[in-house]
């Protein structure tokens, strides 16, 4: 009998506590949020960035890079780089100096709800999607089947419903659309009919360029409005590592820019297969790499919103398969960041990518491990961080609605721990010791915080087994497939506008039913 006042005060805490915390919480109360400061973790010492900074800079001026295309040279050359007899372009230090002092700093990422925008400055992180996966994890079949443009939309549709996902660069390739001029087209049309988030796209010829603006224009609802708020970026993997420029995509890069579109300079080696197999090394040349690029875009148009994307991969050096989900991926992703930070510029690279080929305990650590590391260095924008298994070949949407749930925990992480009068007051603890209950649950202290200081996640089981059981023992992946389904089963949000959306109709083939 003793205990039952206790019983009677704990479970009326806890009913408290479970009201308050499934009331909706005001956005601006939310313990995390986009933009987070990260920072912290510094795997590079600060000798050991200027170290990797000067070898850049000599791989730039002594190798160079081959293959530029004939409107590349003369844009380099013109801005002070040499073409070597052997085909190589070379960039002298001054003029890779002269570059960053006018390149792009604190830029920001449309959406097309402001609400979304994307503030890249300093140490503030932002997780996202990408990839090119060409697979769909069909995760009640145990199986892997070839990607749809339907699934492409459907992974859009469901990243505007999560709140720790903050863009939407393309997941998947739609293979069933032959065409690629179709392709792309319908890329950017179901990323666009599915999330009013900021998006990135590619584009497969320089010649499906125009027709992509003409399209954004449609959406925007002008050109003048595209140019104000650019909602769509252009991941452009402008290098074939190593040290070659790709040619087609390098004229991609070069329309955007004069398109008004903000470019991802993304220079993607393999530890040990396309970059050379020691992390600090990979670093170098993805970062020689990027600072070719970043050279590239200002001699164009000094200003011009570029990101910084340092994006090396890892390599088993047992068998040559890429190792997305490893530790090594984490650090080099992790010193990226503190690269992009030494030279102040807005940066991005790859984390949260599993080698498991299904949302399992190994994909769990896998995506836990590189987003941490890379948010609590400071990375801008980090790509790939949810959904992308198989080392990139597959994607899952229940992985990426239980991602929502990991990278919240991930962003509480990032926002450490505030230390005010208020925290450390010791008001609540004199009323609960002296003369009090003996326990905080229920306090007002309590009450006022939890939604603020502590977050919580929907999917992840924090019940006891006896409660489990009488819940009727829910299952993880269940749950998953259930929220997915739940928003894919909603009716749909009308995204873009109806009449510009029949013109679009009238103008382009588009898939999309």
């Amino acid at each position: 009998m003793s205990d039952a006042p206790t019983r009677g005060r704990r479970s009326g805490g806890r009913s408290a506590r479970v009201a308050l915390r499934s009331e909706k919480l005001a956005e601006e109360l939310r313990p995390v949020h986009a933009g987070l400061v990260g920072g912290n973790y510094k795997p590079l010492t600060d000798a050991s960035v200027k170290r990797i900074h000067e070898a850049a800079l000599d791989a730039l001026e002594t190798i160079g890079i081959s293959e530029a295309p004939e409107s590349g040279i003369k844009i380099l050359t013109e801005a002070g780089a040499i073409l070597g007899d052997d085909g190589r372009i070379r960039f002298p230090r001054a003029l890779v100096e002269d570059m960053l002092a006018v390149a792009a700093r604190d830029i920001t990422l449309h959406a097309r709800d402001p609400k979304h925008d994307l503030l890249l400055s300093g140490s503030r992180v932002h997780y996202g999607t990408a990839g090119a996966a060409v697979h769909i994890v069909d995760i009640e079949n145990n199986d892997y089947r070839e990607s749809y443009l339907q699934d492409l939309h459907d992974s859009a549709r469901i990243v505007e419903k999560l709140d720790n996902v903050h863009f939407f660069q393309r997941t998947m390739v739609a293979r069933d659309i032959t065409d690629n001029y179709e392709m792309d087209l319908n890329t950017i049309y179901a990323s666009c009919a599915g999330t009013r988030k900021h998006i990135g796209t590619s584009f497969t010829e320089p010649s499906f360029v125009p027709g992509a603006f003409e399209l954004l224009h449609m959406i925007a609802g002008g050109e003048d409005k595209w140019r104000e708020r650019p909602f769509v970026s252009n991941s452009n993997c402008f290098v074939v590592p190593p040290m070659k420029f790709a040619t087609e995509s390098c004229e991609v890069m070069e329309a955007c820019i004069r398109g008004g579109m903000p470019v991802l300079l993304l220079s993607a080696g393999q530890a040990g297969a396309t970059a050379p197999a020691p992390l600090a090394t990979a670093i170098v040349q993805a970062v020689a790499e990027c600072l070719a690029g970043l050279v590239y875009v200002n001699a164009i148009k000094p200003g011009h919103p570029a990101i910084f994307g340092t994006w090396p991969f890892v390599s088993d050096l047992r068998t040559g398969a890429m190792s997305g989900g490893s530790g090594e991926q984490a650090l080099l992703s992790a010193g990226c960041a503190q690269m992009h930070h030494f030279y102040d510029l807005p940066g991005g690279a790859a984390a949260g990518i599993a080698d498991a080929k299904m949302p399992d305990m190994q994909a769990g650590w896998e995506q836990a491990i590189s987003n941490l590391s890379v948010g609590l260095s400071g990375l801008n924008m980090v790509y790939e961080s949810v959904g992308m298994h198989a080392s990139l070949l597959g994607f899952s949407l229940e992985s990426l609605v239980l991602g929502d749930d990991l990278l919240g925990q991930v962003q509480r992480c990032i926002k450490g721990i505030e230390v005010t009068e208020d925290s450390v007051s010791l008001e609540a603890m004199k009323s609960v010791c002296l003369g009090g209950p003996g326990h905080y649950l229920g306090h007002e202290q309590t009450l006022s915080i939890m939604q603020t200081e502590y977050i919580y996640p929907e999917l992840a089981d924090r019940t006891s087994p006896k409660e489990w059981a009488e819940i009727g023992k829910p299952n993880l992946i269940k749950k998953a497939i259930e929220r997915k389904r739940a928003i894919l089963d909603a009716p749909k949000d009308v995204i873009i506008d109806p009449a510009a959306d029949a013109e679009i109709r009238k103008k382009f083939k588009i898939h999309l039913q």
